[in-house]
C-alpha cells in the first residue's frame, strides 16, 4: 500500500510539474513574440505600444509611439526628441497630450517646431538613456527633452524583485486573479471613449500605490535619497551624450498627485503613521535639482505650478496619479513658456 501510495503522489508530482513546465514554456514563447507588460523584462520594449494600434481616437505610429510618423526633419525645423514614460505617452487622447499640445504652442509661438513624443510607458531612467542612444538621435533633434516622473523613476531603484516574476506562468495568474479584478480601466486604450472622470483603481489598490511611492518623502528614510545619485548617473550620461553632440538637454520635474493633494496626503500619512516632522514632500525634488545643477543640466520642476493651480482644480484622474486633460494643458503651458524664454528666435537652437 505504501508503495502504491508512494507511486501515485510521484505520478502525480510529475504530472503536475510537466504541465507547469508546459505550462511556463508556452507563456514564454508567447511573451517572446507579444511582449506584455505583465511579465518582469530588462528590455524597455516590453512596454512598447503595438505599431498602428487604436489609441482612443488615434491611433500610434509605426515604431508604436503615441505621435504622427517621424520623417526626415525639414530643413530650419525645430525637432524636440521628448523621452518620457506613460506620463510622456499619455492616458489622454492624443491631442490632449501636453506633448502634442506643446508642439501647436511653440508653432503658434512662430516656431517650426516639432515635438516627437518618444514616451514608452513603465520605463526609467536607465531606459531613457537606451532610447536616446538606440533610438532618439537617429532623428536628429535639436533638442532633448527628459521627462521625469517623481512618483516611481526613484522608487524604482529598491524595488526587488518579487518572488511570482521569476515565473511567467505565476505573473498571469497574479495578473488575472489578483491585479485585473481591482484594475476599473483599460489596459489598453484600444477604441474606447475616453473618460477624464473615471478612477483607474479602487481606493484601496490606489493608496497601497501611493503609499508604496511615498517613502520618498519620510526623512528618516536614508536609504532612499541616495538612490537619487544613481538616477543621476543615468541622466548625466544622457547629458554625456547630448553635451558631445551639441545637442540641448533639459528635464521636466513631474510631480506624484499625493505632493500637491493635500486630502490624498492625508490618507497615506495616517497610513504610514508618520507626523510633521518625518514628512516632507519637496525632499526628493530638491536633491535632484541640487544634482541636476551640479551637473549642469537645464531643468524645469513643475511642483510649484501644479501646487497652486491644484487649489482651484482637479489636474489628475481619479484614482490614476497621471494628468487628466486640465493638468496635461497647464504643464503645456508652463513647459512651452520655459522653451520660448530659452530659444532665440529664428535660431534652432537653445540657450540654457
Amino acid at each position: 500500500m505504501n508503495k502504491r501510495a508512494f507511486r501515485t503522489t510521484a505520478s502525480i508530482l510529475f504530472v503536475l510539474l510537466l504541465s507547469l513546465s508546459a505550462g511556463e514554456l508556452t507563456v514564454r514563447i508567447f511573451h517572446f513574440f507579444h511582449p506584455l507588460f505583465i511579465f518582469y523584462d530588462d528590455s524597455y520594449n516590453r512596454f512598447r505600444g503595438k505599431p498602428f494600434s487604436p489609441d482612443f481616437n488615434f491611433k500610434l505610429n509605426s515604431q508604436g509611439f503615441k505621435d504622427t510618423e517621424f520623417f526626415g526633419k525639414k530643413k530650419g525645423s525645430f525637432r524636440i526628441a521628448a523621452i518620457g514614460d506613460s506620463f510622456a505617452f499619455g492616458v489622454v487622447p492624443y491631442k490632449h497630450n501636453y506633448l502634442t499640445l506643446l508642439e501647436s504652442q511653440l508653432q503658434d509661438k512662430g516656431f517650426d517646431a516639432e515635438v516627437c513624443n518618444l514616451g514608452i510607458p513603465s520605463t526609467g531612467p536607465g531606459d531613457y538613456l537606451a532610447i536616446l542612444r538606440q533610438e532618439a538621435l537617429r532623428f536628429e533633434p535639436d533638442m532633448v527633452l527628459l521627462s521625469f516622473f517623481i512618483g516611481n523613476d526613484i522608487i524604482e531603484g529598491i524595488r526587488k524583485k518579487k518572488w511570482y516574476e521569476y515565473s511567467y506562468a505565476a505573473s498571469l495568474l497574479r495578473y488575472l486573479f489578483v491585479i485585473r479584478p481591482k484594475y476599473e480601466g483599460q489596459v489598453v486604450h484600444g477604441t474606447g471613449t475616453y473618460c477624464d472622470n473615471c478612477p483607474s483603481f479602487d481606493e484601496s489598490a490606489y493608496l497601497n500605490v501611493e503609499k508604496e511611492r511615498s517613502v520618498l518623502y519620510l526623512t528618516e528614510r536614508a536609504d532612499v535619497l541616495p538612490l537619487i545619485d544613481q538616477v543621476l548617473a543615468s541622466v548625466e550620461e544622457m547629458r554625456n551624450i547630448c553635451k558631445e553632440l551639441d545637442i540641448p538637454f533639459a528635464v521636466v520635474i513631474i510631480p506624484d498627485e499625493v505632493q500637491i493633494n493635500k486630502g490624498l496626503q492625508q490618507k497615506v500619512r495616517a497610513e504610514l503613521a508618520v507626523q510633521d516632522s518625518g514628512w516632507n514632500t519637496v525632499l526628493p525634488n530638491e536633491r535632484l535639482a541640487a544634482g541636476l545643477k551640479d551637473m549642469g543640466v537645464a531643468f524645469l520642476d513643475l511642483l510649484p505650478f501644479f501646487a497652486e493651480k491644484a487649489q482651484t482644480e482637479r489636474l489628475y484622474r481619479p484614482r490614476d496619479s497621471h494628468w487628466n486633460i486640465a493638468g496635461n494643458q497647464l504643464a503645456a503651458d508652463v513647459i512651452q513658456e520655459y522653451i520660448h524664454n530659452t530659444v532665440q528666435a529664428g535660431q534652432p537652437k537653445v540657450q540654457l
